[in-house]
């Protein structure tokens, strides 16, 4: 009766991506008629990344805590990212 020896293996990173199994939408970006808060950006971005909205939406709101044009990149992403 000895330890177990446990042997790593280490895969490559192409391995890796194909073995993973988070719930990722790949899906075009389009700003949804149905669940949008102001313009559908961050309703958008969280389908096409498989985020929750209330996620994406509380990041939005945070950055804006920092310096940097995030209320003009949203106004863009908004005239921009088609509408459902």
């Amino acid at each position: 009766m000895g330890t177990p020896v446990v042997k790593w293996r280490y895969r490559k990173f192409e391995e890796r991506e194909t073995t993973m199994s988070a719930p990722v939408t790949r899906g075009s970006l389009s700003r949804p008629r149905h669940g949008r808060m102001i313009a559908g950006v961050c309703a958008g971005l969280a389908q096409r990344y498989g985020m929750k909205p209330g996620t994406v939406r509380l990041l939005a709101v945070l950055s804006c805590l920092l310096p940097g044009p995030q209320f003009v990149a949203y106004l863009i992403m908004w005239a921009v990212i088609p509408s459902e």
